[in-house]
């Protein structure tokens, strides 16, 4: 887990299951963008990652998913790297397009030498990861790439859907934390709990401990 949290507080809880469950955890260092702009704050997170972590560690392939996007059933993301470069879901802005930060894999070795930025150019309508444009996705057919279908529905009854925003991305299921009525928040929350729990409970013990 890469950790940029805004407070210790919430660092420290993170720290914290990533040691229960054995998984890596890295606390970012502290960002200048982090209350100002999420956009900007997400992209030089996943910049220093870059830079910092996976470039030294040269793995066969890598990946980066947001906190808020969970598998609801067996799932390998690097698969389809077998047969292409890089995937992800994808977004558009006009004749452009790029790989949603909170969903992409690369297979190291196709990327490795090139100047990667996982910032986000927002004159040009891109988001956090958008500014790969030039260096990496202009001269891709996105059609090429393996897609997954995406659903938006309203986690609470009778709520319309911009207020309690959540998203089926193929059998991954993304709360969407900082969409919706913040005074729903809560409520929202406890409905996404809910859609996890068969997941949670045919998951084996120790993942659940």
């Amino acid at each position: 887990m890469a950790d940029n949290s805004l407070s210790e507080a919430e660092a420290r809880e993170n720290r914290q299951v990533c040691a229960a469950h054995g998984t890596a955890y890295v606390r970012l260092p502290a960002n200048p963008w982090t209350v100002k702009s999420p956009s900007r704050s997400h992209g030089a997170a996943l910049n220093w990652m870059w830079q910092n972590v996976l470039k030294p560690a040269a793995p066969a392939a890598f990946g980066f998913l947001d906190q808020d996007l969970f598998p609801t059933q067996p799932c390998d993301p690097f698969e389809p790297l077998q047969d292409v470069a890089f995937y992800g879901d994808l977004r558009r802005a006009g004749a452009r397009w790029y790989l949603w930060a909170g969903y992409c894999f690369f297979r190291f070795d196709a990327v490795a030498r090139k100047p990667l930025d996982f910032g986000l150019d927002w004159f040009a309508g891109l988001d956090t990861g958008g500014a790969n444009w030039e260096v990496l996705y202009r001269n891709v057919d996105p059609n090429a790439l393996p897609q997954r279908p995406i659903t938006a529905f309203a986690a609470l009854p009778g709520v319309g859907l911009r207020q309690a925003y959540c998203e089926w991305r193929g059998s991954w299921l993304h709360e969407v934390g900082l969409d919706g009525d913040p005074s729903l928040k809560a409520k929202k929350r406890e409905a996404v709990l809910r859609l996890l729990e068969p997941a949670l409970q045919a998951a084996p013990r120790s993942a659940r401990q």
